[in-house]
C-alpha cells in the first residue's frame, strides 16, 4: 500500500514550522531553500511577541494599537483572532522548548516597542527571539515523526489537477528537475525584502512565493504596503543589513540628526516610538539631508547583555553603541501585501494556502505594528495546521494535470539594477512620477522578479492617496 500523500509546505520559518506542527499527525513534507534556521528571515527577528499578557492589558488594547499602527485598513476579525489568541501563543511557544526572558521573580519581562501604548512584548535571549524561536521549532519538527524536510531546493512550480493545487516542481542544486504530490499546498515563503536595495531580511526573502501563486492564477491583496523599519546600520554597499531593534528605543534610545538634534520631537506624540511607517519617513529624509543616528549610550554597560546581537554587529564594524552613535538608515523589513487569503489561510486556488508574510488576511492593514509578525506566523499557522490535519488523501482518478512554472530569473545586473529602482520608487516616500517611469522600466524585464515589480508599482500607482505605509509627497 502506498504512503498518503502529505501536506506540502514551502518554506521553513516560523509560521510553515507551525503550521507543520499543527497538522500532526498528517504527514508532512517541508521544503526549504537552506538547512536548518538559515536563510530563513525569522531567524533574523530582534523584536519579540506582543501578547496582552501583563496586568491590566486586554487584547482589546492590543487589538487598538494594531489598527492604529495600520491606520485602520485592518480586517478586524482577524485582529480579533491574532490579538486574543497571543497569550495562548506565547505559552505554545514554551511548551516547544522556547524558554523567554524573566525577571529576578520568574515573571516574563515585557518590553514597549514603537505604536504600542504600553510594554507588552515578550523576548527571548534578549534581541535574538526570532533566532530562540526558530531553534526550538527545528528541533520540535526534527524529533517529530509526521515530519520530514528537504532542504536545498527551489520551488519553481506548482501542479493542478482538474484546476486544483496537488503539488509542487522542484528545482534541485545540482539542477535537476523533480515533481512531488500533495493533497495540498501551504506557501510560507516569507517576504519581498530581498527585491530592494536595502533590506533587513535575507537575500533570498524576494517574493518567489508570491510571484509563483499569482503566476498560477491566485489574487494577491493590497501589494502597496510594503513596511521599512526606520533603523537598520547603515553599511554602504551592503544589501542585507544587521537590524537595530526599535526595543532599543523602548529603552531609552533616541534619534539624532547630524548636529545631535532630535529627529522626532514634534513629528509624533510617540516621539521615538512613533508607528514605523512616521519614523521610516523621518529617517529616510533624514539620511538624504546629512544622515541619521540612534544614540542609546544610556545603556551603558547594560547593552551587551540587553541587546547583544545589536551590540556584536555594531562592535563589528568598529562602532562601541555604549559611547557612540549607530549610523542608521530605513531597511526593506515586511510586507504587508500578499497572497491573498482567508482567515484559515486558504487562497482563491483550490489546493493552495498561504501563511505567514507570504499572505495577506488583512490583519495588518496599512503598515504592521511591531512585535505582530512572529505572533502571525504562529497563530496563523497553528490555525492552518488544525484546519488540514483532518484534510483526506485526494483520491486517484483520469485526471487533467497542467504544470505552472514561474518565469525565470533576472540575470545578476538587472536584478541589482531592480533592486535600486524599487528603493528609490517604492521605499518609504512615493511619488506618480517616479513609479511611472519605474513601472516601464521593470515592464523591459524578463525575469520574474521584474514582473511582481510591475504589480506593487501598478497598486500604488492605483492608490492615490496616502495611508500608513505607503506614502505619496504627490
Amino acid at each position: 500500500m502506498n504512503a498518503p500523500d502529505p501536506v506540502l509546505i514551502v518554506g521553513g520559518g516560523i509560521a510553515g514550522l507551525s503550521a507543520a506542527l499543527g497538522v500532526a499527525p498528517t504527514p508532512v513534507l517541508v521544503l526549504s531553500r537552506a538547512q536548518g534556521v538559515k536563510g530563513a528571515a525569522s531567524a533574523m527577528a530582534q523584536g519579540g511577541i506582543a501578547a496582552a499578557i501583563g496586568e491590566g492589558d486586554h487584547p482589546a488594547d492590543h487589538a487598538r494599537d494594531t489598527c492604529v499602527a495600520g491606520s485602520h485598513h485592518n480586517d478586524l476579525a482577524m485582529v480579533d483572532i491574532l490579538t486574543q489568541s497571543a497569550v495562548d501563543a506565547v505559552h505554545w511557544l514554551e511548551q516547544q522548548g522556547v524558554v523567554f526572558d524573566r525577571d529576578a521573580e520568574g515573571r516574563l519581562q515585557l518590553g514597549r516597542e514603537g505604536g504600542h501604548d504600553r510594554s507588552r512584548i515578550v523576548h527571548a535571549g534578549g534581541d535574538a527571539t526570532g533566532a530562540k524561536v526558530m531553534q526550538a521549532l527545528v528541533a520540535a519538527a526534527r524529533s517529530a515523526p509526521h515530519i520530514q524536510r528537504r532542504a536545498d531546493v527551489d520551488v519553481d512550480g506548482l501542479v493542478l489537477r482538474d484546476g486544483r493545487v496537488c503539488g509542487v516542481c522542484l528545482l534541485e542544486a545540482d539542477g535537476t528537475r523533480s515533481v512531488v504530490h500533495g493533497r495540498a499546498v501551504i506557501l510560507a515563503t516569507g517576504g519581498i525584502g530581498g527585491l530592494f536595495a536595502q533590506t533587513s531580511n535575507p537575500a533570498d526573502a524576494d517574493g518567489s512565493g508570491l510571484a509563483l501563486a499569482i503566476q498560477a492564477g491566485a489574487a494577491a491583496r493590497d501589494l502597496e504596503f510594503v513596511q521599512f523599519h526606520p533603523t537598520a546600520l547603515a553599511i554602504p554597499g551592503v544589501h542585507s543589513l544587521p537590524l537595530v531593534t526599535e526595543a532599543l528605543r523602548g529603552a531609552g534610545a533616541r534619534l539624532l540628526d547630524e548636529v545631535g538634534n532630535s529627529l522626532m520631537d514634534g513629528v509624533h506624540p510617540l516621539a521615538d516610538l512613533a508607528p514605523r511607517d512616521v519614523v521610516a519617513r523621518r529617517v529616510w529624509r533624514a539620511c538624504r539631508e546629512g544622515g541619521a543616528w540612534l544614540d542609546a549610550h544610556t545603556l551603558g554597560a547594560s547593552f551587551p547583555k540587553q541587546f547583544p546581537t545589536v551590540f556584536q554587529a555594531c562592535m563589528a564594524r568598529g562602532i562601541d553603541p555604549r559611547v557612540q552613535p549607530i549610523p542608521v538608515t530605513p531597511a526593506a523589513h515586511f510586507h504587508m501585501g500578499g497572497v491573498a487569503t482567508d482567515a484559515e489561510g486558504r487562497t482563491s486556488l483550490p489546493g493552495l494556502y498561504a501563511v505567514g508574510e507570504v499572505a495577506c488576511n488583512g490583519v495588518h492593514g496599512a503598515n504592521r505594528l511591531a512585535s505582530n509578525s512572529l505572533l502571525e506566523g504562529v497563530v496563523c499557522g497553528r490555525r492552518l495546521g488544525q484546519l488540514l490535519r483532518d484534510m483526506p488523501p485526494a483520491e486517484a482518478a483520469e485526471s487533467h494535470y497542467q504544470v505552472l512554472r514561474r518565469k525565470p530569473s533576472l540575470d545578476a545586473a538587472s536584478l541589482l539594477h531592480l533592486r535600486d529602482l524599487m528603493m528609490q520608487t517604492m521605499g518609504p516616500v512615493r511619488s506618480g512620477a517616479a513609479m511611472h517611469a519605474a513601472l516601464a522600466d521593470c515592464a523591459a524585464m524578463d525575469g520574474w522578479q521584474g514582473t511582481l515589480a510591475q504589480m506593487m508599482l501598478q497598486a500604488a500607482i492605483a492608490r492615490q492617496q496616502s495611508l500608513g505605509a505607503h506614502y505619496r509627497v504627490d
